[in-house]
């Protein structure tokens, strides 16, 4: 049986550290194809995403062409068969799994393992 995630108490939680899982929010707060910015500890940001089939993903919220903390707000879409998110400033798309620029190789963000607990 399936349950929607409304109905459920699942929590999103992300990997710091090989045994450290932070929970970021409750899995209902993340729609799919829209981007959640969160808090981690240390004071960074991480761009959260759930698309339509459910994956998540977390990637770091800013954007390392300008600087600002905008990735959570960018369009998201898949490039061969790829999840990414296009910075809504400039428009550089980043590898949801990988963190990398698909614009740039020489550029990319941090990826984070996402679980649902």
């Amino acid at each position: 049986m399936t349950l929607a995630p409304e109905t459920t108490d699942l929590k999103v939680q992300l990997r710091l550290a090989e045994d450290d899982w932070f929970t970021v929010c409750d899995l209902h707060v993340l729609l799919p194809g829209r981007g959640v910015a969160a808090l981690l500890p240390d004071g960074r940001q991480v761009a959260l995403f759930r698309d339509r089939r459910g994956n998540l993903y977390a990637i770091d919220n800013r954007d390392p062409f300008t600087g600002a903390a905008v990735l959570s707000r960018g369009l998201t879409g898949t490039h061969q068969g790829r999840p990414f998110v296009a910075s809504p400033l400039l428009k550089q798309r980043f590898d949801l799994l990988s963190g990398q620029c698909l614009d740039d190789e020489t550029v990319r963000v941090t990826a984070y393992e996402v679980r649902t607990a």
